[in-house]
């Protein structure tokens, strides 16, 4: 009479596999879900991330009397140009947060194309390159 009590306690081996079945099933409805979400996410990090270098950018005009130059890009908000070295108060930025969520370097456009008479800045996205959709598509300053 033992032995028959232990033998009806456990799973069998079909028990086993139609959970794991279901589990996988479940997961691949709802994981695709979950990582969707996550681009929009990081979209929004990097254009938070835009308005923090905007603000730097506006500061470095007030002291400086001008946009950062665009051959030396945004490092003119780290190290002094060697023209401005009185005016600058800097550094108006930390070297990290010239890139965007997905660990690349902003691009900055002195002569703005999508905000005329103001500057450009750009991520390319995921992919990092211009163009693309969804987690790829690129994020402008406005």
């Amino acid at each position: 009479m033992g032995r028959n009590r232990r033998k009806n306690k456990a799973f069998t081996l079909v028990e086993v596999l139609v959970v794991i079945v279901l589990l996988a099933l479940i997961a691949s409805v709802y994981v695709p879900r979950m990582f969707r979400g996550m681009g929009e996410q990081k979209r929004k990090m990097a254009r938070t991330k835009m308005a923090n270098i905007e603000s730097a950018i506006i500061t470095f005009q007030l002291d400086c009397g001008r946009y950062p130059d665009e051959s030396l890009g945004l490092e003119e908000l780290i190290v002094p140009p060697a023209d401005l070295e009185e005016k600058w108060k800097g550094p108006y930025l930390k070297k990290s947060e010239l890139l965007d969520t997905w660990e690349n370097p902003y691009i900055y456009i002195e002569e703005g194309e999508i905000n005329p008479g103001s500057f450009d800045l750009i991520s390319y996205g995921a992919d990092g390159v211009e163009g693309g959709e969804e987690d790829d598509a690129d994020v402008y300053n406005d």
